[in-house]
């Protein structure tokens, strides 16, 4: 009996933590509404050292944002990217800290980083290696997090659930994180074990680099054929009148010799074309990075990418989860009563006078928060689940701003 009891206790220390690994609690509303008022911020958190176009070793840095008071042992990790046509920004700029906040008051935990900038010459080579350090960049900060998970877990951080995101150029390297992933993809002409190969040398090279699901908010793809079917799921925020990302496909880089891109709608058609689990979210008529300029459009980028990730954290292959969340629901229709006046007769003189009453109209609900898969404008919706309180209604503006005909 003795023996027995050993086996037990020796099981539970065994295999407790790997229940524990096996998927993130969603309850009682976790990472879709704000459970945390205060985010703590870690500046300047070295990841990796890489070396320069000029041959120079540049120490990386990353800001880390927390949700202040979280107790929780296992956290999934968002990774974003600044933008900047991989020759300015800063890893603190308004908009890599306004999601970065947002997301860790709903329970992540977020990272903006650095990533080398510059290339010469100015010409489309230079561009596209540029493009393929900051991609190893990138990977080097999944590295870096999937090390202290197995380490130190001193950001406690879930290996299992990290994803990537970005802005314009830091969409174009979350999205080459997520799908350039064989090195016979890279064009020759880059060079690529000169830079370093796929995972580039910023350390840690004993850890994956892959992400669980990727965030695009105005990056493109230069080919198509690197997304396949089986790869993760990916969420496309673009605006259709975007004049220097294509939101379809076209062409970058003017006046150098232009390079063949495709945008968020392309992105999406051929994700769903390959039964990859997408959203798509157009921003009619908004040019480049309208968020930037305007908070509306930031506010409908958070949530897009809020309803696109929680469905991703639940146990299982990320591609049936994304796809169940997404499946249409009926929706309930409420028709417009028509107003009607009775025309009633003068009064008696001794009697009170009448007023004219029609019945009050009743305002349809907004049917345009759920559409299919495979509809071209798409936003990630899932229905609360059980024992989790009621969604906060999105700000009514939103529609108005984000949808607004040509």
């Amino acid at each position: 009996m003795k023996y027995f009891w050993l086996l037990a206790v020796l099981a539970t220390l065994f295999l407790a933590p790997l229940v524990g690994q096996a998927q993130i609690d969603t309850t009682r509303g976790r990472y879709y509404q704000p459970r945390f008022r205060q985010v703590t911020v870690q500046r300047d958190v070295e990841f990796a050292q890489a070396t320069t176009f000029l041959g120079r070793t540049q120490t990386l840095y990353m800001d880390v944002y927390q949700p202040a008071g979280d107790t929780v042992r296992r956290r999934p990790l968002i990774v974003l990217a600044h933008e900047g046509g991989f020759l300015t920004g800063t890893r603190d700029d308004a908009i890599m800290t306004a999601l970065c906040t947002r997301l860790a008051k709903l329970g992540y935990v977020t990272a903006s980083i650095d990533y080398r900038l510059y290339f010469f010459p100015f010409d489309t080579v230079g561009i596209g290696r540029a493009a393929v350090r900051a991609t190893q960049d990138m990977r080097a900060a999944i590295r870096f997090f999937r090390h202290d998970a197995a380490t130190t877990r001193k950001y406690r951080v879930h290996p299992q659930y990290i994803f990537v995101g970005g802005s314009s150029a830091g969409g174009f390297m979350s999205l080459l994180t997520a799908y350039m992933d064989k090195p016979a993809e890279v064009p020759a002409y880059l060079g690529l074990a000169d830079l370093g190969g796929l995972e580039g040398t910023g350390g840690h090279p004993r850890y994956s680099s892959r992400p669980r699901g990727v965030v695009n908010m105005c990056g493109a793809l230069a080919d198509l054929r690197w997304l396949q079917p089986g790869d993760i799921p990916v969420c496309n925020i673009h605006g259709t009148r975007d004049g220097l990302i294509p939101y379809g496909k076209g062409h970058v880089g003017n006046p150098l010799p232009a390079q063949r891109v495709y945008g968020g709608g392309a992105i999406s058609a051929r994700a769903t074309a390959v039964g990859v689990p997408n959203v798509l979210r157009r921003l009619r008529g908004a040019g480049h990075v309208p968020y930037s300029v305007e908070p509306v459009y930031l506010d409908t980028v958070f949530t897009t990418a809020r309803d696109f990730l929680r469905p991703l954290l639940g146990a299982g292959a990320p591609g049936p989860l994304l796809a169940a969340a997404l499946k249409p629901q009926p929706l309930a229709v409420a028709l417009l009563a028509p107003r009607r006046i009775r025309l009633i007769p003068p009064p008696p003189p001794e009697s009170k006078p009448v007023q004219l009453v029609g019945l009050p109209p009743v305002i349809a609900p907004d049917s345009s928060q759920v559409r299919p898969l495979d509809s071209d404008e798409v936003q990630s919706a899932r229905p609360p689940e059980s024992g989790a309180p009621a969604p906060e209604p999105a700000p009514r503006i939103a529609p108005t701003l984000t949808d607004r005909p040509r």
